[in-house]
């Protein structure tokens, strides 16, 4: 029972630090698990007594027997050592070793492929999928919309606090800005009666909790794809709806492949790559393009050109010139 409660302290203090220091609830819940696991490995409570070489060997072990992809392992590795120095004061050696994961060319669905997918999808998954293929989101992005970050004049849509920290500036397709303004409306209407049961708080970014209390439970701030039921923030004890779960969507997605007939992988994350791809098959500047994903090196961006090539989208194959002549 001393080793459960002596982790579950070490586990609060991280916690502490991770909010203190702003980061994501979805990053705080991600390394929590890393770093319960990682004690676990360790065969200890106490992560003083840890040596650097356990660290080492909890990432090896990551690769070698459960096979996990080099990103997963860099997650992990970043969450340990988060712990291991920030937390508990520990120098874990340096930086724990970071894999390299292989460069793969993106999946990138047909328009057709595109239209028969999101023909399997209704309501507010089709609006969701819609939104990951008409503006070039991630699915966190995507989630993360509260009803101000949308713009009906000029169409277009505020990404907050995106990857890398950074803010931008994206499209809203004029084919989905109906659904989105029902949306709205329906955000509004159950935030009302949240309201009238007490609830109806936001999660606010930041600072501006502390800054501007009474946000929180402005319409604005709601978020644009609300969880089912309401729940109690972690953070602040403040009763609200976060939003909805990836995995709500992810399954959805998966289906409506399954359904479509499409015979090939796809998830939320291809018709982002699809909106890249085709994008810049419509004719919009590559830098452009760079801006409304949100892409740190314009070489990331550079490689959808790469995948329209090696899809046939204008070269021809040298058995074609053959035939022709």
């Amino acid at each position: 029972m001393a080793d459960t409660i002596r982790s579950r302290e070490v586990l609060d203090a991280a916690r502490r630090m991770m909010r203190a220091r702003q980061m994501s609830l979805r990053t705080e819940e991600t390394y929590l698990g890393w770093m319960a696991r990682f004690l676990r490995f360790a065969g200890t409570d106490d992560p003083a007594a840890v040596s650097p070489d356990a660290a080492r060997r909890f990432v090896e072990d990551l690769a070698m027997r459960h096979r996990l992809s080099a990103a997963t392992r860099n997650q992990a590795a970043s969450a340990v050592t988060f712990l291991l120095r920030e937390v508990v004061g520990l120098d874990p050696g340096g930086a724990l070793p970071r894999a390299r994961g292989r460069r793969r060319l993106p999946t990138v669905l047909s328009r057709e492929e595109c239209r028969r997918i999101l023909a399997e999808l209704a309501g507010r998954n089709r609006l969701v999928v819609s939104l990951l293929y008409g503006s070039g989101l991630r699915l966190a992005e995507a989630l993360s919309l509260r009803v101000k970050d949308v713009c009906f004049d000029p169409y277009r849509l505020m990404v907050r606090d995106g990857k890398g920290a950074k803010d931008r500036e994206t499209l809203l397709p004029e084919r989905a800005a109906a659904a989105v303004r029902r949306q709205i409306e329906r955000v509004a209407r159950v935030h009302e009666a949240d309201l009238e049961r007490g609830s109806g708080w936001a999660r606010l970014p930041g600072a501006l909790d502390r800054k501007s209390p009474g946000s929180g439970w402005e319409i604005g701030w709601q978020f644009l794809f609300p969880a089912a039921a309401p729940s109690r923030d972690p953070a602040t004890g403040r009763t609200g709806r976060y939003h909805v779960h990836p995995s709500v969507i992810q399954r959805a997605v998966k289906a409506a492949v399954r359904r479509s007939g499409v015979p090939r992988h796809a998830s939320c994350h291809t018709f982002r790559h699809s909106f890249a791809s085709h994008a810049l098959r419509m004719g919009l500047d590559v830098r452009l393009v760079q801006e409304l994903m949100g892409h740190k090196d314009l070489k990331t961006t550079q490689l959808y050109l790469h995948v329209q090539d090696r899809a046939g989208y204008g070269i021809r194959s040298p058995l074609d010139q053959l035939l022709d002549d």
